[in-house]
């Protein structure tokens, strides 16, 4: 059965950007779970294409983590590694604070208010998938105005990565509704101009989800 894009590839976007992203989101779903071989000739012959835009493809999933290559192994879907999970969280934390510096000045009251339905989506959603992709939305709203593309192309994927440990764990947490109350004084700070305590909460609302992550896909690797 050959693959249909979930979402089309924008304008400009390579034939490896496209097979990349299917795969990334089959990942971070589980519908390729950690461990599971992905073979170059499968993914051609699933995609109508030559090796060439695979193997590109297979390059960018293995710089996102998402993918990793072994010696008589071939190519393989990534463990899910709380070490991982750490390193991923504190530079989210760190470029993310960048991001919203330079973001909080040029920031429009439309960008506060698509904010605001994030948060909404964020409470309103019942299915996993949905809060994460609302809570995406949320940071992406808040962060693109710093007008800085290689960050929020770096930033994008972190998420990506992160949304892949999210979904293997936080059902356990019940994180959703301090996430969203976290969420909602972030946007507070900013309606009130105070960039530097904006900046700051963004910062530890990261960093503390992460952390609760890391120690949960630590317990359940102990169990």
């Amino acid at each position: 059965m050959k693959a249909k894009s979930l979402q089309p590839p924008g304008l400009g976007s390579s034939v490896a950007e496209h097979i990349a992203d299917v795969l990334a989101r089959r990942i971070v779903l589980g519908e390729l779970p950690p461990g599971r071989k992905v073979g170059q000739d499968r993914v051609a012959a699933e995609f109508s294409v030559s090796h060439v835009p695979v193997r590109e493809a297979f390059r960018r999933l293995e710089a996102r983590g998402l993918l990793v290559s072994e010696p008589r192994r071939g190519v393989r879907v990534a463990p899910i590694d709380p070490a991982a999970v750490r390193e991923v969280t504190e530079m989210r934390a760190a470029l993310e604070a960048l991001a919203l510096r330079q973001a909080a000045a040029a920031l429009t009251d439309a960008d506060l208010q698509e904010a605001r339905q994030a948060i909404a989506a964020d409470e309103a959603g019942e299915e996993l998938i949905v809060w994460e992709e609302a809570n995406r939305r949320f940071h992406r709203v808040l962060l693109a105005p710093c007008r800085m593309p290689r960050l929020l192309l770096a930033i994008d994927d972190l998420h990506q990565a992160s949304a892949r440990y999210l979904l293997a764990a936080w059902k356990d947490l019940n994180w959703a509704p301090r996430s969203d109350a976290e969420h909602q004084a972030i946007l507070e700070r900013l309606q009130s101009a105070d960039i530097d305590a904006a900046v700051a909460l963004l910062r530890e609302h990261i960093l503390a989800a992460g952390e609760a992550l890391q120690r949960r896909l630590e317990a359940a690797g102990r169990s």
